[in-house]
């Protein structure tokens, strides 16, 4: 009986000590999964970027760098700047970079969103816009943006959401065509590189996302601010010399 007694004894210490530790593991597993996110400061402009598979990296990138920098300025109301997009997975943008998003709009709590930036992204001009959460979600933001910007076919999006009805925009030179035919109804600006009418500001997009980031800091916080923003990144600014409408 003693023989028997002594390796069973063994067996349960050593299947408690493995429960122990899967379970454990498993916490370690939980903990290391919990989602976070950013930290915003208050007092600031809570600046969303909506992207997706296919997004370009120079609309969202350009804007991004202009926007975060904003947080090294003094005296400002500087932005908070973050990601969303309809999944807590990475996106894979259209030159191969892999974002994990900030939030997930399908079902995070997402703070109030002051300034919204869409990016132009490879689907943009046709599946994208079949999207209809995407699209709906756009049109939820817009009720309590302050200003809503687009760059390349981000113009497509703000488009398909109805939000350029009556307004004047543009969009990467060689879609403005496509655009007019897609929406036959709206004033849509060639020979300008951005437009500013009301809350919405559009782009042509590519290197030129810099300098419609760069007005609406000159927008915001004078010419002085936009000018150091500017030369942080080695760019010459001076929005006289840009080709751009602003519709009073």
């Amino acid at each position: 009986m003693k023989r028997l007694f002594f390796p069973l004894l063994l067996i349960i210490i050593l299947s408690c000590q493995s429960n122990s530790i899967n379970k454990k593991n498993q916490v370690k597993e939980e903990v290391s999964h919990k989602k976070t996110f950013p930290k915003l400061e208050k007092e600031r402009y809570n600046v969303a970027f909506l992207i997706m598979d296919g997004t370009f990296n120079t609309e969202l990138t350009a804007p991004f760098d202009i926007f975060q920098h904003t947080i090294f300025r003094k005296n400002i109301k500087a932005m908070n700047v973050f990601t969303v997009a309809n999944t807590d997975q990475a996106i894979t943008t259209f030159e191969g970079m892999r974002i994990m998003p900030d939030y997930n709009y399908l079902k995070d709590s997402l703070p109030k969103i002051d300034i919204f930036v869409v990016p132009s992204a490879e689907h943009h001009l046709n599946s994208d816009l079949e999207d209809i959460a995407m699209i709906d979600f756009v049109k939820q933001v817009d009720k309590e943006a302050t200003y809503v910007t687009s760059h390349c076919d981000g113009a497509f999006v703000l488009a398909k959401a109805e939000l350029l009805k009556g307004k004047v925009s543009t969009t990467f030179p060689s879609d403005i065509n496509t655009m007019r035919k897609m929406f036959p109804e709206l004033d849509i600006r060639k020979d300008v590189l951005f437009v500013h009418d009301g809350k919405y500001i559009t782009s042509a997009g590519g290197a030129k996302s810099f300098e419609a980031a760069l007005y609406l800091c000159e927008f915001l916080y004078g010419k002085e601010v936009a000018k150091s923003l500017a030369g942080g990144l080695v760019i010459d600014w001076n929005v006289d010399t840009v080709p751009h409408l602003v519709v009073k």
